[in-house]
């Protein structure tokens, strides 16, 4: 059994507080993309196991996946539940993309299916939570509002008539790393304090298109405006960074300039290009 594994992009990324616990409460438009890994499960043996054709993704208890797998059991009460589960990885690694988050939660899904659903969406989420913030938005598998820490999700069901060209420009960054170093004082003296009336709102590429945690991303590669320039060279109609970085998206109106952007900058080597759509 093989199942795809979506990747996500952050149109909006507002970052309000840090809390006492560490974590960082914030405010996000979150929607999943067709780009995937791919996951194929095998229930056979008596251990859980899970190995990766990437080279940086771990195949220990530190992969997402092996940590879903292994919560998912003990909720069930069995500890010897036999699984092998294989990653073939297209989304880029450490590229605010949520590759290991999406994993995870696909991992859920799929168990919980398996043993005929055991858990509400409700109950997966909450365990989702225990392995990583952004594991409950792809539980729920579809464009939401974020906040809290990415826990609280509000269905945010307007139409997106988007081509994305998603660019990975070769480079990996610790989210941690990223949090650690954003000036929240700087940060929340620039930011528009009306962003909660966005809730009623259709998203607007001109007021809404923001991500507040670019300019630590940026100031340590600063290929991220290269790419953001030439995007909006290519036609884009908005551009920007996802989720911690490094990977910048362009949004399209227009699918023949999105494919023509995809082509043009598929130049760069260095880079890897994908074109692909919101998933709602």
């Amino acid at each position: 059994m093989k199942i795809l594994s979506p990747a996500k992009i952050n149109l909006f990324l507002h970052v309000i507080q840090k809390r006492p616990d560490g974590y960082h409460d914030i405010f996000s438009l979150m929607c999943p993309v067709s780009v995937y890994d791919s996951i194929s499960f095998e229930f056979t043996g008596q251990a859980i196991r899970v190995t990766c054709d990437h080279p940086d993704v771990p195949e220990d208890e530190s992969n997402l996946a092996f940590r879903a797998a292994v919560l998912f059991s003990e909720k069930i009460g069995n500890r010897s539940l036999g699984l092998m589960m294989k990653i073939d990885k297209n989304i880029p690694v450490a590229a605010g993309l949520g590759g290991g988050s999406s994993n995870a939660a696909t991992v859920l899904k799929v168990l919980n299916k398996h043993y005929s659903e055991p858990f509400s969406m409700g109950q997966l989420q909450k365990m989702g939570l225990a392995i990583g913030a952004d594991v409950p938005f792809f539980l729920l598998g579809k464009p939401a509002i974020a906040s809290g820490i990415g826990e609280t999700l509000d269905v945010y069901d307007h139409w997106f008539d988007f081509k994305v060209v998603l660019v990975y420009p070769g480079i990996s960054v610790s989210t941690a790393r990223v949090y650690k170093n954003l000036n929240l004082r700087l940060t929340n003296c620039k930011k528009k304090p009306k962003y909660p009336i966005f809730e009623k709102r259709k998203f607007d590429l001109t007021s809404h298109l923001h991500n507040d945690l670019e300019a630590v991303t940026l100031s340590w590669h600063p290929e991220i405006l290269e790419i953001k320039n030439r995007l909006a060279l290519c036609g884009a109609d908005g551009v920007l960074m996802s989720g911690s970085g490094p990977s910048v998206f362009g949004l399209f109106r227009s699918p023949d300039k999105a494919y023509e952007a995809a082509k043009r900058l598929s130049d760069n080597k260095a880079w890897r290009i994908f074109l692909a759509d919101i998933l709602v």
